[in-house]
């Protein structure tokens, strides 16, 4: 006969692990919802199984990338929302690995919670399913850790990682930029998930705006939609102009803004020059830069301020590559030129 264990348990220490078989059960659907055909296998395993179709490349070279969501996770636990955040982190890692021409694979989540609410969880993971959805990479694995006493119940962190491949003489170096190379900018309609700190410092407790109140004046969307919605993932788009064009070098732009970024892909005696005014910078940037009198500077090292990605491309691919990506959905537009330098990112 079973009886009431008179010791301590696990449970009596914050951790459910019923609670945690029933989030894995809820979330089975939406994970196989994802599934490639080189996955082998189902869900539960002790790792994921992915066949990599080696006859596709010469040479396979694999690349990876992790990241998370930061503080944009603050936001979505004050607004009660937590469905579209798993976008945020999809789109931060896969479309690191195509600014190097890898196709994303695979993607395995990371969830730490202070209380393990399997509604809470079914709705991170929701969103990560669709973020590999969009990319095309399958969910093939993940944990959910329950951190009783280092987190209290309704916080979480969300973590991300990513597999891709390409072919060894099919990857992007930035090695062929040259002098006169046209820089090719896809919008970003929002803050995508990076300057977190930055904005909810400035907009929710200098200016003290509500969630549930306007973006900005005249906006008419609240501002926890603005600030919770789902960023763009580039990698299809990318992934159709490198088939298309002479793809030279693509900067993923989040922390650090343009000039953080941009750098990195820029070859030894070149720079780079943006042209202000090029493309739309959306209006919560400027919100951000107004109530918190911040500097342009600031906001350029910070934000992405309206462009997700830059790729660069010879001039004489501009048309075709403005056509290419408009195809693919994304209004892009000519921000500037690689000129001779020293590898900095300047503002023209």
């Amino acid at each position: 006969m079973a009886t009431d264990p008179k010791g301590e348990t696990y449970a009596g220490a914050g951790v459910s692990i019923d609670a945690g078989e029933q989030a894995v059960e809820r979330i089975k659907s939406k994970v196989r919802s994802t599934f490639r055909p080189e996955v082998i296998g189902d869900i539960g395993g002790f790792g994921g199984l992915f066949a990599i179709d080696l006859e596709r490349y010469k040479k396979p070279v694999l690349v990876s990338s992790t990241d998370g969501v930061g503080t944009k996770a603050l936001v979505a636990q004050a607004a009660n929302k937590f469905t579209t955040i798993g976008v945020d982190l999809v789109a931060m890692c896969v479309d690191d690995l195509v600014c190097q021409g890898a196709e994303p694979l695979f993607f395995l989540d990371y969830i730490a919670v202070g209380r393990l609410d399997p509604d809470h969880i079914e709705q991170l993971v929701e969103g990560v399913a669709e973020g590999c959805r969009q990319a095309g990479c399958a969910l093939i694995g993940g944990e959910m850790a329950e951190h009783p006493g280092a987190m209290e119940p309704g916080e979480f962190d969300l973590v991300g990682f990513a597999v891709g491949v390409a072919d060894r003489d099919a990857l992007i170096t930035g090695e062929t930029i040259v002098p006169g190379d046209v820089l090719i900018g896809l919008p970003s309609t929002n803050l995508r998930s990076n300057g977190y700190s930055l904005a909810r410092r400035v907009l929710l407790e200098r200016a003290g705006k509500p969630l549930d109140g306007p973006a900005w004046d005249g906006a008419h969307h609240t501002l926890a939609d603005e600030l919770l919605a789902p960023s763009v993932i580039f990698a299809p788009a990318i992934a159709a102009l490198q088939r298309a064009v002479d793809v030279r070098g693509v900067a993923h732009i989040t922390g650090g803004g343009i000039p953080g970024n941009l750098n990195r892909v820029l070859p030894s005696g070149t720079a780079a020059e943006v042209v202000r005014g090029s493309w739309e910078i959306p209006p919560i940037f400027t919100e951000i830069q107004r109530l918190g009198e911040v500097d342009e500077a600031e906001m350029d090292k910070v934000f992405n301020m309206g462009l997700g990605m830059i790729v660069v491309v010879p001039e004489s691919d501009v048309f075709k590559t403005l056509d290419v990506a408009r195809a693919q959905g994304h209004r892009a537009t000519e921000v500037g030129r690689i000129v001779a330098g020293d590898g900095t990112v300047r503002y023209a």
